[in-house]
């Protein structure tokens, strides 16, 4: 039987909070959802004057991340390089989905929406980051 590293709330909440600190810093409004390791969303928050639509787009893009086992940035790659059939993939294909690796393993992933799709990824690395892990892209 294997045994597995799994985020807890606190490291959600780490997460978030250097998330939300990369997004003010830039005044980018923007949500931020963290999911576990099958997709499942831990923890969603939107700051002030972020668009509605995105508090549906970010944890799609952390649960593509997640279901995926690559960044939505490769999803929206793979879609923009002509493999059109990605559009019914049951997954966000926008950038801005980054996975968390934990010793070699997906344990989550992290979602942003609101800005432009690059800034979105780099709000989600800033979080990644606060925790010690290491997304993949």
């Amino acid at each position: 039987m294997k045994t597995r590293q799994i985020l807890s709330l606190e490291d959600a909440r780490t997460i978030a909070a250097a998330a939300e600190a990369e997004a003010v810093r830039n005044g980018w409004n923007v949500v931020i959802a963290v999911a576990d390791h099958g997709g499942h969303l831990m923890w969603l928050q939107r700051l002030d004057e972020a668009p509605l639509m995105s508090i549906t787009v970010a944890p799609e893009k952390a649960r593509a991340c997640v279901h995926a086992r690559r960044s939505s940035k490769l999803l929206e790659d793979m879609v923009n390089g002509g493999r059109t059939a990605g559009l019914h993939l049951p997954v966000q294909c926008i950038e801005g989905g980054e996975m968390i690796i934990v010793d070699g393993e997906l344990v989550g992933a992290v979602g942003v929406s609101g800005v432009k799709p690059f800034e979105d990824a780099q709000i989600a690395r800033a979080g990644i980051e606060a925790l010690g892990a290491r997304c993949e892209f």
